[in-house]
């Protein structure tokens, strides 16, 4: 009997994936990370009453399933690869993507080595995607089922994965739609079935990134001016890390017309404003590359294209310009290409790599 540890965290999808991943005849070992001092773990009383936070959670579901169940710390790692990532990438005027850091080096690398010491054959997680392996002898990843916009589909988080960590992950849920996963949990008589989404970032749940960053850091961002694209000054900004590429709303500053964040430069402090059509661009450069379906581009291959997590892909070309650098040209221009984000590249829904946007 294989053994697999599944990462829960006490959420629908990760108990789904333990409960799916026994009825198929694993071994399941569900391990819950703690990845900071101040995270909603409401541990259980030393009775089993009581709590109702992330831990309370799994282990209830662990003991619905007859499983084993640990917690590890893995604060540390969380801290010196996501916290850590996530200021210093603000305050250089790029705008981070922790989720997609904190799967490659925490939730999968770190896991990955305490799950194998454990005695573990794979691990497996709650996300919407499917782990297959290509012809050409290459692990990847598939879009989730139902892909129309509104779907689950978590692929362009994953695009970090290496070779190695993927040919160790199941990932049972990317068979199914949301609404099929809950099902499920129904039917199981999960004790989560009806738990709402987490969707916002882990360790800020009330989204307020600067305030974050100045609590956490001790310091105060300083505040510089808005220029235009010409470099005339229109007013004060409140700090480069209050803002991120195409925002319009919370500005504090009113040019009688909707205006839009173009560019922010932290070597000079300055935010850029422009209006809605300046944010429009047909390439972009990335670097940080990281190869799934293919090992490397060749010439100019024709890709489609997400530049963030939520956007629906476009068609476009990828081609190498450097030795970590590819240029990705779009058919059609795309609004507000965003620093710091990442942009994963497709063909028939199988994750081919991607990037760190470094600029238009």
């Amino acid at each position: 009997m294989k053994t697999v540890v599944v990462g829960m965290s006490g959420g629908v999808d990760s108990s789904v994936c333990a409960y799916l991943l026994k009825q198929q005849g694993y071994r399941v070992i569900g391990v819950t990370m703690k990845t900071r001092e101040d995270e909603d773990f409401c541990p259980l009383e030393e009775n089993g009453e009581g709590g109702n936070g992330i831990v309370a959670d799994a282990k209830r579901v662990a003991e619905k399933l007859d499983i084993p169940y640990y917690v590890i710390d893995f604060k540390d790692v969380f801290r010196e690869k996501v916290i850590d990532y996530f200021i210093n990438e603000y305050r250089a005027g790029r705008t981070p993507n922790p989720c997609i850091v904190c799967n490659r080096h925490v939730k999968w690398e770190s896991l990955l080595e305490k799950s194998m010491a454990l005695g573990a054959d794979y691990i497996a997680t709650g996300h919407y995607a499917s782990v297959v392996q290509l012809e050409n002898g290459r692990w990847s990843l598939r879009s989730a089922k139902s892909i129309d916009g509104r779907s689950k589909d978590q692929t362009y988080a994953l695009y970090k994965l290496t070779q190695e960590q993927l040919s160790r992950t199941i990932m049972p849920c990317g068979q199914y739609t949301k609404e099929e996963i809950r099902r499920i949990a129904e039917e199981a008589d999960l004790p989560v079935a009806h738990k709402p989404d987490s969707e916002e970032i882990c360790f800020i749940p009330d989204k307020d990134y600067a305030g974050f960053i100045e609590r956490d850091t001790g310091t105060h961002d300083e505040p510089g001016n808005f220029v235009d694209m010409e470099g005339n000054i229109l007013g004060r900004h409140k700090g480069i890390t209050h803002y991120t590429i195409g925002q319009r709303k919370r500005l504090g500053i009113s040019l009688g017309r909707p205006v839009f964040v173009k560019e922010i430069r932290p070597e000079t402090n300055e935010v850029v404003i422009c209006d809605n059509a300046d944010l429009f661009v047909r390439e972009l450069y990335a670097e940080d590359l990281n190869f799934m379906g293919i090992s490397d581009v060749s010439g100019k291959e024709p890709v489609i294209a997400k530049i963030r997590y939520n956007h629906l892909g476009a068609a476009a070309y990828v081609e190498r310009v450097g030795e970590d650098r590819i240029h990705v040209v779009f058919e059609e221009p795309q609004r507000a290409v965003t620093p710091g984000q990442s942009v994963v590249f497709y063909r028939e829904g199988v994750v081919l790599g991607g990037g760190t946007i470094i600029g238009a």
